[in-house]
Order: structure tokens, then C-alpha cells, then sequence
């Protein structure tokens, strides 16, 4: 009897019975009404590690290690945008869950973004690498890129098994957490409709996967490919597979975000703690020395302390710290006759903290 019949969807719920058939039909049509790409969740670990870094960079400006820190955490978090803006673009109704962190016993994964579709979920991995990528017969990839003039060549590991470990991970969790009769009907189509690619998202990286195997070729692309192959997907889907609806699809992306840890972390503090608290000892060491100096020199020269330098011109001392009487002079800190007076005792005791 058709009642008797169970219709199971691309996420496996089970529907039983001809008021259900009309439900599915009426979902169908609501898949092809809706057109728009929801971000559900648009902030990211590597957003708030940029915006830490750039205020850090504002109050240690000559930090060489941070401002690299800063370019590297840049290049990821604008390779993520390129992403977000390719997938506003696509004209079918998902939606996007960016960052997303899993937690299964002693096992974790990251996925720069978890998009939903109606038939499909992808895992995308988010690579914006310089220079160019190469993925052999064998599946491995190359990466070739220039550094002063001299051409590098270096295997680096597959983001491709990295995405599908993350994957593996957020299986264990489903299975944890669903019932025999759909492990059974659903568990073999799992990585069918969750499907994981990497995305290059640098414009000017060249991908030659010409000799790559069949299962990989198609799941390593760039950015400007990325909607196409989302729609490729969608229009070559096989007629009987289940349309989800807006609203199931909310729904789906709201489960993410409930089985997703939300482990904080205070990354002004943490790059404060691992790049800039030696610069701070650096400074407060410094500061205690001028002051020192200030007042050997005024009681010497019988004058008040603040016609050697005032706070103000001190903590701009500390922060500039010049390292010769031009770079005081350039400075504009003190006033001629201060600099006359006073600059060679200063760029001394500034060059003493120098390593």
C-alpha cells in the first residue's frame, strides 16, 4: 500500500503516507521559489584574529612579528570574503554557516564554511595561498611560488584530506545522534549529499589539475568556479532526490549551529601575550631609565624636570624611541633648545635598551 511506502530525503527524514506526497510536492515548488543565499552565521575565527591584530598594530606600530602575523591572518580572512562575495552571486536558495567548529570525544574540525543547499551540503576548505598549485596523478599536490627571485617547489598537505577528515568527524556526531532505522536507509548516501571541496581563493593562483584523478579534479576549483559547479550540481541532480524548502533548510542550518562548540577566545589578549608583552617590559624599562635621566639632569642643571621633557614628550620617547639625533630631530618631540640640550643624553639612554 502507498501508505505503507517510507520517502526518505537528502537528510534522511522519513515521510510515510499520500498527505506526505502532497507536502513534497508543494516543497519542490517553494525550493524553486527561494533564490537568495542567507548567511546564518557571517563572523569568523579569522575576523576577530584581524581585528585583535590591527588594533594591536595601532598601539605597537614597529612590531615586525605582529605586523607579519597581521598580513598572514589578512591573506586567509580576504581569501574567506572572496568566498561569502562568489557565493552571494549564486541564485539558488542556500544557507551559509561560516566557520563552523565540531567537537566529537577527542576528535575536532574546522570548516571555513558549511553551505546548504536543496539537494546538496558542501564543506569548503578555503585555501588563499600564493603562487601556483599542481595536484598529481596520485592526488598529491605541489605548490610553486617565487621568494626574492628564486622559484620554490614544495609538496604541502592535501586540503582536500583535510576537509574530508572534517567531514569523518561530523559523521561520527550524526551517527551519535541518529537512530538505527536511519543509519540504515541513510548512512551509505552520507558524503553523497555532503559533499566536500577546496577552493582557491587568491585570483591570481593557477591550478593545473590536468593530471589529477577524476574524484579530486572536480573537488578542487577557484573561486570564480565556485558557483558554477554549485550549479552544475543542482541542474545535473537525479530527478527522484528531495528538494529541501527554505524553511528545512533554516532548520538544517540551525542544527549546525547548535552542534557547533562555540570555544571563544580573546585574541586581543592572546597576541598581546605572544608578541607585544616583551615590547611592553621593553617600554616600561625605558620609560623608568628617562625618567631617571630627567631627574639626574634637572637637579644637575638646576632647572624644573619638565624643561628636560614633559610626560607627554616621554611617552612619545618610549613610543618612537629614536636611535640618533636625526631621528629625534625628524620626531618633532622636543622643542630645538631641548633637543640642543638634551638629545645626545636621551638617544644614549634609548640606545642602552637596544639588543
Amino acid at each position: 500500500m502507498l501508505c505503507d511506502i517510507l520517502f526518505i530525503d537528502s537528510n534522511y527524514k522519513i515521510y510515510d503516507g499520500v498527505g506526505e506526497i502532497m507536502g513534497l510536492i508543494d516543497n519542490a515548488i517553494d525550493a524553486f521559489r527561494f533564490k537568495d543565499t542567507i548567511f546564518y552565521k557571517k563572523n569568523s575565527d579569522l575576523q576577530d584574529r584581524y581585528i585583535a591584530l590591527k588594533k594591536l598594530n595601532e598601539e605597537y606600530p614597529n612590531n615586525e612579528v605582529l605586523l607579519s602575523e597581521l598580513y598572514i591572518v589578512k591573506k586567509g580572512f580576504d581569501g574567506e570574503n572572496e568566498i561569502a562575495y562568489q557565493l552571494k552571486k549564486a541564485n539558488i536558495g542556500m544557507y551559509v554557516l561560516r566557520d563552523i567548529k565540531f567537537k566529537y570525544e577527542d576528535l575536532t574540525a574546522q570548516v571555513d564554511y558549511v553551505v546548504i543547499t536543496p539537494v546538496y551540503t558542501y564543506y569548503i576548505e578555503c585555501k588563499n595561498l600564493v603562487g601556483n598549485i599542481t595536484i598529481t596523478e596520485k592526488g598529491d599536490f605541489i605548490r610553486e611560488f617565487t621568494i626574492n627571485g628564486k622559484k620554490i617547489k614544495k609538496g604541502m598537505y592535501s586540503p582536500l584530506r583535510q576537509v574530508e577528515a572534517q567531514r569523518e568527524v561530523i559523521r561520527k556526531i550524526w551517527e551519535s545522534k541518529t537512530s538505527k532505522v536511519k543509519k540504515l536507509f541513510a548512512s551509505n548516501k552520507f558524503n553523497y549529499y555532503r559533499r566536500a571541496l577546496v577552493v582557491a581563493a587568491n585570483h591570481e593562483t593557477i591550478l593545473n589539475t590536468i593530471k589529477a584523478p577524476k574524484d579530486i579534479k572536480y573537488k578542487v576549483l577557484k573561486a570564480d568556479a565556485l558557483v558554477r559547479q554549485i550549479q552544475y550540481d543542482f541542474s545535473h541532480r537525479n530527478n527522484d532526490e528531495w528538494l529541501e524548502t527554505k524553511k528545512s533548510m533554516e532548520e538544517l542550518a540551525k542544527a549546525y549551529l547548535q552542534l557547533s562548540s562555540n570555544d571563544s577566545v580573546d585574541y586581543y589578549e592572546f597576541y598581546k601575550s605572544k608578541f607585544c608583552n616583551n615590547i611592553t617590559s621593553i617600554n616600561e624599562d625605558l620609560e623608568e631609565r628617562l625618567v631617571r635621566l630627567r631627574k639626574v639632569r634637572s637637579k644637575e642643571m638646576h632647572l624644573p624636570a619638565y624643561y628636560v621633557f614633559t610626560n607627554d614628550e616621554l611617552d612619545k620617547l618610549v613610543e618612537i624611541r629614536p636611535k640618533t639625533i636625526e631621528e629625534l630631530k625628524k620626531a618633532n618631540i622636543l622643542t630645538p633648545i631641548k633637543l640642543k640640550t638634551h638629545g645626545e643624553a636621551i638617544i644614549e639612554e634609548i640606545n642602552k635598551n637596544i639588543d
